[in-house]
């Protein structure tokens, strides 16, 4: 028992609808050729929605409002746009082995599906406590977020838990956006992380000083510096409590464990080069991977970033999904035409009124700017390494503004003097974004594709951060 599918998109998540969309507007495949696989019930959605307006007490995000693509303020596409454009969606199926010589994957059902070029969009999964030694985590109280099913737990326990006390295990971007969630929830929060400060991988302790100030006046409590190391239990199963490496015992009505995520290449683990130091799929400027049938996008993939001169990194947000998705697409469809991917690393949150973005790679000296006292915070930070601006930062700034440092960071402007880049501050990336292409050989890229991506980026995190707004109304446009 089997199908065939000339193109075959492998996971259901961001980047499986993003590529959906690229083929469809593209064309170059014909009715019952192409066909998505995803483990999940339901067609690719905007996964970003699940800690913003999916978690809200009133007016939460709910699909179909928030399938794919309208993070990026394109078309919204149901179940019924797939079926309108020929695409079948094979949903709740699970691939337990591929065969890539013979092009091929096997679902835990028995039946056979073969292709003539898989995209393979993977993604991530969260890692789990009993990784690192710690049992329990099955507990109904316990809550991870990776999926509308993890959603819906961590929003019934929410319901069960007003007034009550929530844990967060780990300090980043989940830890961070859950937080946030709970408290506007009227729950009240200890965030539990063995880093000295919160988002240890991108913030400075300057900044993250700001933003465990803004949480703690939000009332959440910060317990830095340590582990837990098992549960408190009730005769029901329910966790009561959470024992930290130190003795401590902190109550717990219910708990949210975000310590990070695993690339899903195991599937493809020994048929393909894998990147070791980055725990993904490696691919060239094509997205292609070692096998020339096969690509790989979205988390999963480790592909060169050009600002890196070359450097192979996997980025773990949702713009690098929707990126390197549609840029698969375009070199499978029109390979003469595709050049290699040159894209800008980009990052952005929004909790309770903050809203940030950082663009690059936060490696060199670090110059702070702006005002880190506002109750309406404008700030941020430049990393400078050999006189060039490398990663930038920043917290409330407009659309514009937001530009004008992605230009800063894609042109890599040179710096001449550290004390005086701290005084001009944002000024510095407006000024550079004002200038005609610099000489000297400062463009690392054509100047469209740059000025294209900073401005899609900013459109695109303006779009996710409003998903609660947007997504949460009843009454919608669609």
């Amino acid at each position: 028992m089997g199908r065939a599918f000339v193109y075959v998109i492998l996971g259901g998540g961001v980047a499986a609808g993003y590529a959906a969309l690229e083929f469809a507007r593209r064309g170059g495949y014909s009715r019952g050729e192409l066909c998505i696989i995803s483990e999940e019930a339901v067609a690719p959605y905007e996964r970003p929605a699940l800690s913003k307006g999916y978690l809200l007490p009133e007016g939460a995000a709910r699909l179909p409002g928030f399938h794919t693509c309208v993070g990026a303020n394109d078309e919204l596409l149901t179940t019924k746009w797939y079926k309108e454009q020929g695409i079948e969606l094979v949903l709740g199926t699970k691939v337990i082995s591929a065969d890539v010589r013979r092009k091929t994957l096997l679902t835990a059902t028995g039946e056979t599906i073969s292709y003539k070029t898989l995209i393979i969009a993977t993604g991530a999964r969260a890692l789990k406590l009993e990784e690192f030694g710690i049992q329990g985590s099955d507990a109904e109280n316990i809550c991870y977020l990776r999926n509308i099913d993890d959603a819906d737990k961590l929003v019934n326990a929410m319901k069960s838990c007003s007034g009550g006390n929530a844990v967060v295990i780990g300090g980043g971007y989940i830890g961070m956006e859950c937080a946030a969630a709970l408290v506007t929830n009227k729950i009240r929060v200890t965030m539990v992380f063995p880093e000295k400060h919160c988002m240890g991988r991108l913030f400075t302790p300057k900044i993250a000083e700001y933003y465990e100030n803004y949480y703690t006046s939000k009332g959440v409590t910060f317990v830095k510096g340590t582990v837990l190391t098992s549960f408190e239990k009730d005769t029901t199963g329910k966790v009561t409590a959470v024992i930290l490496k130190d003795g401590k015992h902190l109550p717990a009505d219910m708990v949210v464990v975000g310590i990070g995520i695993r690339a899903n290449t195991s599937l493809f683990e020994g048929q393909l080069v894998m990147s070791m130091e980055n725990g993904g799929i490696k691919v060239n400027g094509q997205m292609q991977t070692s096998d020339s049938s096969v690509y790989a996008v979205g988390d999963v993939a480790a592909f060169p970033i050009k600002l890196f001169d070359g450097d192979i990194r996997r980025l773990e947000h949702v713009d690098s999904a929707r990126r390197t998705a549609r840029h698969a697409v375009a070199a499978i469809l029109e390979p003469s035409k595709t050049r290699d991917i040159d894209y800008l690393p980009f990052f952005y949150s929004r909790v309770f009124t903050l809203s940030w973005q950082f663009y690059g790679d936060n490696v060199g000296e670090v110059v702070h700017f702006g005002d880190f006292t506002s109750s309406s915070p404008r700030f941020g930070a430049y990393w400078v390494n050999k006189d060039r601006i490398t990663g930038a930062f920043l917290e409330g700034g407009s659309r514009e503004e937001y530009e004008a440092v992605s230009v800063a960071v894609c042109r890599k402007a040179k710096v001449a003097n550290m004390d005086e880049l701290g005084k001009q501050g944002l000024e510095f990336a407006i000024q550079e974004s004002q200038k005609q292409m610099p000489d000297g050989g400062l463009a690392i890229g054509e100047k469209p594709t740059y000025a294209w991506h900073a401005t899609a980026g900013v459109v695109a995190a303006v779009s996710i951060a409003a998903i609660g707004y947007w997504y949460g109304r009843k009454r919608r446009r669609w």
